[in-house]
């Protein structure tokens, strides 16, 4: 995972972007549900309520697939958890702080990556919104976002999320069953939900089947710190 700073780096070029590829980048099995087309719609904005697990998710089998992902703005993305989910480090920007440049960082990964994470400061305005959708629909790319993104074709949050491995006030928290909810614009207008292990005990991410949970999803799970029980997206 290459890091860089402001004009530091050099975005990918083409032929790093394929232009002529399918209309979506995919995502892992376990998401496929939850999204309209069963993966990414190039030319798409994608914003997710806020960074965690659920962001990588998204990012990592278009990464295992190839495709050159960019990581701006979230210092805290671990790259051991990235790598975990199936992120090539070896294609992957990462550009922790890019200051008040950042639309420009972001538009120069736009640029050469299909796939750009990008944490924005806490108000964009729309004329720099508009500039980042247009730089993005020339590459078709995707502009996944962490944070609120008015006029998002598609938008996830992680509505209760419930830890496994707490015994009687104590143990070690092995695994974590959240309901994911997706909605969005045109195509993505019909609101998606599914529970899923993000993550599960071996570290990925799979569909949780309700039957099978160690505890009934409609009350709180036995044992759970009240930190921990329900957090919203």
């Amino acid at each position: 995972m290459t890091a860089g700073q402001p004009g530091s780096f050099a975005a990918p070029t083409a032929p790093a972007l394929e232009k002529a590829g399918p209309s979506v980048l995919p995502v892992l099995p376990a998401l496929r549900g939850l999204l309209p087309r069963g993966g990414l719609a190039r030319g798409s904005v994608v914003a997710v309520a806020e960074f965690g697990l659920l962001c990588l998710a998204l990012a990592a089998a278009a990464s295992a697939d190839g495709a050159w992902c960019g990581i701006a703005g979230i210092p805290e993305a671990g790259v051991l958890a990235a790598a975990a989910l199936g992120l090539d480090a070896g294609r992957t920007l990462l550009v922790p702080d890019p200051g008040p440049s950042w639309s420009q960082v972001a538009a120069s990964l736009l640029d050469g990556c299909e796939l750009v994470l990008l944490r924005p400061p806490a108000r964009v305005s729309a004329q720099v919104r508009h500039r980042l959708e247009a730089t993005l629909r020339r590459g078709r790319g995707v502009l996944l976002v962490a944070g609120d993104w008015p006029g998002a074709q598609l938008r996830l949050r992680v509505a209760s999320q419930r830890w496994t491995g707490l015994g009687d006030g104590h143990g070690r928290l092995r695994a974590c069953c959240a309901e994911i909810t997706a909605d969005g614009r045109g195509e993505a207008a019909m609101t998606r939900t599914r529970w899923l292990w993000l993550p599960g005990e071996d570290g990925g991410v799979a569909v949780a089947d309700p039957a099978d949970l160690p505890f009934d999803i409609d009350e709180e799970p036995p044992g759970a710190a009240p930190g921990l029980r329900v957090v919203s997206g």
